[in-house]
């Protein structure tokens, strides 16, 4: 035991400079969700060579995949938050307990939309239009998405595991490994090559399935084999009610605020479905875009949240504060970036998706538009993610829904039924505006009543724990 307790006080958490551990903990997770960024838009690549509907079905399809990762990620921080503040007190039980209730609910999540996939993935479609081609498309794609979502609910869980003890090098691993495969499978299946048929949609779903499982299965590995501070074993395993709900006590909140994206997404779907399908290409080819602006920023967020909670159990102020600090200039220096880039370039970034003249001519001043809350929106990321990692998933919650629910959603209605629909898209920098002015709001009332008045774990109380 004495042993164990050496180990977890030395744990890099809680002794090293905050800048050299934050980009230790941040950037393999920022190289792996750029790869993750890299498929997703890969995938829709090909998919665009199919024909345009093909890929609108797809951009249909995101509101229930990002209700996946929604729910898969929010739970993982839920789990990140507890796992990380129980090593930090030297709690080891609690952080075992916190990582096996973790996977059991994976398992519940993976099998509510596995039966959605089953027998609402046609309907879903049906409610957003009327184009049988479409339909087919989405159909084939989303039922065989939910259908083995289980890859995807416990690949998450697992690397949030890797992630809590400060291993997200192996993360990296996984999640490259994952987005390779579906890389590499995706021309093969869905246009028939190496002998393989020829599947279409299908093919790119059955890609991205395939690359979810095998990144599963070498998470599952690395933790047996690597992640020594916590044990997973299933013997006389019972939910443990209080573990789960201090689980969902911050998860269900980031659940909340990353599904309102999925409202969100689908609202906007179909107010800009009523001018034409082709708009509803140029949103989803933005939310494939901005993925490389705005995944290397969740991967700081993702490196961010364990320190905050691991420093917040053992009531290190400075280091929470120097943490916080270094991640939102990082963010927002990724995010400037992100501007210039989408500023410049939106013609050839469109083209990626063989992008119509029709598609050009809306998409263009779209991008310009959007990418103007960029910085903005990265500051507010960050401090989100600190709301998290200290326990409060309540307001980052509540911002999201003022933002997207509050702010996005009826402005881009009222502008789309006023000013035409390339006004719509001046939503954005009104709602990330409104979001800068809660996020500072609420930063200073976790500061005064949380992170000002922490004292340091002892070095007695610690060892007594």
């Amino acid at each position: 035991m004495s042993d164990t307790i050496a180990t977890l006080k030395e744990n890099k958490m809680g002794t090293m400079p905050v800048p050299k551990l934050l980009i230790s903990m941040s950037l393999p997770m920022v190289i792996s969700m750029l790869v993750q960024a890299l498929y997703n838009v890969v995938d829709s690549i090909f998919v665009s060579q199919i024909n345009e509907k093909a890929f609108t079905a797809l951009s249909l399809a995101f509101p229930i995949q990002n209700l996946m990762i929604a729910v898969s990620v929010g739970t993982g921080i839920g789990i990140n938050a507890l796992l990380s503040r129980s090593l930090g007190e030297r709690k080891y039980k609690e952080a075992n307990m916190a990582a096996v209730n973790g996977l059991f609910l994976s398992v519940i999540s993976s099998i509510l939309f596995a039966l959605f996939g089953i027998f609402f993935s046609r309907a879903f479609f049906e409610i957003q239009t009327d184009d049988l081609e479409i339909i087919q498309y989405g159909t084939e794609y989303l039922s065989t998405c939910t259908i083995f979502s289980f890859g995807i609910f416990f690949q998450i869980t697992l690397e949030r595991l890797m992630q809590s003890t400060g291993r997200t090098f192996y993360n990296m691993l996984t999640q490259t490994l994952g987005a390779v495969i579906n890389i590499v499978l995706d021309p093969i299946l869905i246009f028939g090559l190496l002998g393989f048929p020829q599947l279409g949609v299908l093919g790119a779903a059955i890609a991205t399935i395939a690359g979810q499982i095998i990144a599963m299965t070498f998470s599952f590995y690395f933790n047996i084999k690597k992640n020594k501070e916590i044990t997973l074993t299933l013997k006389g395993f019972k939910p443990h009610k209080k573990t789960i709900s201090t689980i969902l006590m911050v998860g269900i909140p980031s659940i909340i605020m990353q599904s309102i994206g999925s409202l969100m997404v689908f609202g906007m779907n179909k107010i800009l479905i009523v001018f034409t399908p082709t708009a509803v290409s140029v949103f989803g080819a933005y939310f494939k875009l901005q993925s490389f602006i705005f995944m290397p920023v969740f991967g700081i967020t993702n490196g961010m949240i364990p320190i905050i909670a691991y420093n917040y159990g053992a009531g290190n102020k400075k280091r929470i504060v120097d943490t916080i600090k270094l991640s939102v200039v990082l963010a927002t220096g990724i995010m400037f970036a992100g501007l210039l880039l989408f500023q410049t370039a939106p013609a050839t970034l469109l083209g990626f998706f063989h992008a119509s003249d029709e598609m050009l001519t809306l998409g263009i001043p779209a991008l310009r538009i959007i990418s103007i809350s960029f910085i903005l929106a990265g500051y507010c990321i960050v401090l989100s993610s600190v709301f998290q990692a200290l326990g409060n998933g309540l307001h980052s919650m509540f911002i999201s829904i003022a933002r997207q629910l509050v702010v996005i959603l009826p402005v881009a209605f009222l502008l789309s039924k006023t000013l035409g629909m390339q006004a719509v898209w001046f939503c954005f920098p009104l709602a990330e505006t409104l979001a800068v002015v809660l996020c500072t709001y609420f930063m200073k009332r976790n500061y005064d009543r949380k992170i000002s008045i922490l004292t340091p774990l002892s070095e007695e109380s610690s060892l007594s724990a």
